[in-house]
């Protein structure tokens, strides 16, 4: 075991971010912590680097063991060159490469005394160097730099250089140079483009250490771990398997949650029928049952209603105006600023319907595309047409359709007036926002928050076409999967630029590859354009026709047999239901008729036994005594079989 984190604690300003959090770490596992923003994901990562203390628990590291810690932010200043940097996580070895090459010159001129006792050292030193990796040091270096996404020519560039990402990228290079036993990554995939994110899955999955990540990279995840630690409401849960395995299981887990919640809920609300039905029975007996199942009601161990996220959206957003099928049609655009040449002689087309993504390297000019689309960037050459019917709604990284002094209430109020106040509720509540969040000023949410205000605004607008650039950015895994469902359930078209594998995967129906300089088209989503990636870029470059990765044969897929007789059986078990349920009711009534015929009848008895005039009659007052036991006996019958039929009914 590398890591024991126990029964971790954090509060800041009377709000419990971490309670009794505890799990751990083996020798060589790859583990994930997941959670929507702000649950303490990082949080956690300090407090295990030391750069936070907590309020209550224990970290534990196994003797000797070392960590590198690549933080969300670096404040990286140095005069160094990329090369140099990096480079200097493996200073030890250098500086012991350095002391063979001094031994190597003294040797030639010492004596035979001092030479002896050289030889032993130079010995030493080069098992030493051995051991360490020296040999095959400088190629790490150069492999893990353009790995990284730099290349050869800006290996001499000066740090202080460099954009806030790029120093990022070298700071996890430094990490990864450094080779220690744990490796902890809080989102190390936000400033890498695909080809990079998909080099450092390949190095993290064959390390030799451990490694702990914080990331909304769903299928980096996915391609990375074995084991997922899932931070909800400040608790901690871990899950074996990546990230889908852990989504799998998070989701039936839930579902049993919600089902045994609802199920109590329904208990509860029974139990609380029956006492007050007992209650109003107004006999010691049934006063006595009542205040028993009281007592029990009191010692049930609630269960807290648990998260729910609308897995299934039941919110379609369909266009208030239908397009033609043909939506959009570029032909032959190209474009360059300056000496910067991005694309030249670009062409496709786009039908009603589909969900298109534009993928490719940072600096290809993906953005650029869906600008000129969009009439915000002009062409060089080419023409881009739209179909009839088509309206665009564009999506911005920025959120520059959003007013920051509104409400989030307010701005989709005052763009859809005609929206009732519930109807905007419903639509809020389907990208998560509820109960007061929908009264936060624009400017004081974070930017997933404005992205998913755009984004349901954007959707309730005119527009079949949507135009989105980087949708999910900035966006929780919770928030992506929002999208994701409101995507699926949008009946228009829609084009995106995304870096999201896992995002792609799950709404694209095509993809256009951006790659050097012009573009291949793919029909499938991401794991269709890799399975076929290989062969369309062979094609492109023997200049072949067929480049489209467009399968041949399409399988046309209906409601089969089994379904059919599946939904049969299912309307069949219905019927069965509503019958006994009918007849579970029909009883109850006649239950509670017998019940209050036997309660007149025994006021009645009551009455007589009360009566001065029968006191003379022992006869009688025997009579009336044995009947009195008879009725009271015949009650409590039917109290039992009421509270019998009663429990039937509710569980119908």
């Amino acid at each position: 075991m590398i890591l024991s984190c126990s029964h971790i604690t954090k509060t800041f300003g009377g709000d419990n971010i971490l309670s009794e959090v505890s799990f751990h770490i083996n020798d060589n596992e790859k583990c994930a912590i997941v959670g929507i923003n702000g649950v303490g994901k990082t949080t956690l990562l300090r407090i295990i680097t030391g750069e936070l203390s907590s309020d209550g628990g224990e970290i534990i590291f196994s003797k000797n063991a070392s960590f590198g810690y690549l933080r969300q932010h670096q404040s990286l200043d140095s005069e160094n060159t990329i090369y140099e940097e990096i480079k200097s996580a493996k200073k030890d070895i250098f500086e012991l490469e350095k002391r063979i090459r001094q031994l190597e010159n003294k040797m030639r001129s010492a004596s035979d005394a001092e030479l002896e006792k050289m030889y032993l050292e130079y010995n030493r030193s080069m098992t030493e160097y051995e051991r360490l990796g020296g040999y095959a040091c400088e190629s790490e270096i150069t492999g893990i730099i353009k790995g990284l996404g730099f290349s050869e020519d800006s290996f001499n560039q000066k740090i202080n250089t460099l954009s806030g990402g790029e120093k990022t990228r070298i700071a996890l290079g430094r990490i990864l140079l450094s080779s220690p036993d744990l490796i902890i990554l809080d989102e190390p995939t936000n400033h890498l483009d695909m080809n990079s994110v998909s080099w450092l899955e390949n190095y993290l999955a064959n390390y030799k250490g451990a490694v702990l990540i914080v990331a909304h990279d769903r299928y980096f995840l996915d391609k990375t771990v074995t084991k997922t630690i899932e931070l909800d409401n400040g608790k901690c849960t871990v899950f074996d398997g990546n990230y889908s395995a852990y989504s799998e299981k998070k989701k039936l887990l839930r579902e049993s949650m919600l089902k045994a919640y609802y199920k109590q809920q329904q208990e509860i609300s029974h139990q609380e029928e029956v006492i007050k039905k007992l209650k109003s029975f107004n006999r010691e007996k049934s006063i006595k049952r009542a205040e028993s199942r009281e007592k029990m009601l009191a010692r049930i161990d609630r269960i807290e209603k648990p998260y729910e996220i609308n897995s299934e959206m039941k919110i379609t957003f369909k266009p208030a105006i239908e397009s033609g099928n043909d939506v959009l049609s570029v032909e032959g655009i190209s474009k360059s600023f300056d000496d910067n040449y991005l694309f030249s002689d670009i062409s496709f087309e786009i039908k009603k319907g589909k969900r298109i993504a534009i993928i490719g390297d940072n600096g290809t000019g993906k953005t650029t595309i869906l600008k000129i689309i969009n009439e915000l960037l002009p062409a060089d050459s080419g023409i881009v047409k739209l179909g009839s019917n088509v309206c665009i709604g564009y999506y911005d990284q920025e959120h520059q359709m959003l007013s920051p002094e509104k409400t989030i209430f307010d701005e989709i109020s005052d763009t859809y007036p005609y929206m009732t106040n519930t109807e905007i509720r419903n639509i809020l509540a389907a990208f998560l926002f509820t109960n007061d969040d929908v009264f936060k000023l624009i400017k004081d949410i974070s930017g997933g928050e404005r992205g998913r205000v755009a984004i349901a605004k954007l959707m309730l607008s005119d527009a079949n076409f949507l135009i989105l650039d980087e949708p999910t950015n900035h966006l929780d895994i919770v928030s992506k999967e929002i999208l994701e469902n409101a995507l699926l359930n949008y009946t228009g078209t829609v084009l995106y630029v995304s870096h999201d594998r896992y995002f792609i995967n799950r709404t694209a129906t095509g993809i256009l590859h951006l790659t050097e300089h012009h573009i291949n088209k793919y029909i499938g989503n991401y794991d269709y354009f890799l399975e076929k990636k290989e062969a369309v870029e062979l094609a492109y470059q023997k200049n072949t026709t067929d480049s489209t990765g467009y399968p041949k044969n399409s399988i046309k897929t209906g409601t089969s047999e089994i379904e059919s007789l599946s939904s049969k059986d299912s309307w069949e078990k219905q019927k069965e239901q509503k019958a006994n349920a009918k007849r579970i009711m029909s009883l109850l009534t006649k239950c509670e008729n017998d019940i209050a015929e036997t309660e007149k009848m025994l006021e009645d008895v009551d009455s007589e036994l009360a009566n001065p005039d029968n006191g003379y009659d022992p006869v009688l007052l025997n009579e009336l005594t044995e009947k009195r036991s008879l009725l009271s006996s015949s009650l409590d019958t039917l109290m039992e079989e009421w509270e019998r039929l009663s429990e039937e009914a509710e569980e119908l």
